[in-house]
């Protein structure tokens, strides 16, 4: 996993209108980038939907949200629509990306060994290190915990 006070790995990946989305042509923003295990699941459909919820907030502050996991720009697609997700979702279909950032690991559902996400937040600052770093996320009000911790 990378370190606070180092740059972000960079990625350029699809989002789920299939638009490149590249680290690099964010620089100048902070970007909340959320790594969840797989879209229109309940934890990570509570997660998406307190982001979008606060997503006013987020911008009042000039912060972007990106959400990011191994789905595919279909499945990004519908998870978006359905429950109108007004912000980009990065499709990292061969998981690349989360291994750049660590959160690739050995995960245990019912006894049963398997790769997966680990759920977890990189807040990245406008000049592209990485500001903090939020592991082992709960996705009840996690979206109001890091605009909390943003504006600390």
């Amino acid at each position: 996993m990378p370190t606070l006070g180092e740059p972000a790995p960079a990625f350029e990946l699809p989002d789920q209108t299939d638009q490149t989305i590249s680290l690099s042509g964010l620089r100048g923003k902070t970007v909340v980038l959320f790594f969840y295990p797989k879209a229109d699941t309940p934890g990570c459909t509570i997660e998406a939907c307190g982001f979008r919820d606060a997503k006013a907030k987020y911008d009042s502050a000039d912060i972007l949200l990106l959400g990011i996991s191994p789905d595919g720009t279909k499945d990004q697609a519908k998870f978006a629509d359905k429950f109108e997700l007004p912000y980009s979702l990065l499709a990292d279909a061969e998981h690349a990306t989360a291994e750049d950032y660590g959160v690739w690991v050995e995960r245990v559902n019912y006894g049963k060994k398997y790769m997966g996400i680990e759920r977890t937040t990189f807040i990245i600052a406008p000049d592209g290190t990485l500001q903090h770093i939020i592991k082992k996320v709960k996705p009840e009000g996690h979206a109001e915990e890091v605009l909390a911790l943003l504006q600390a």
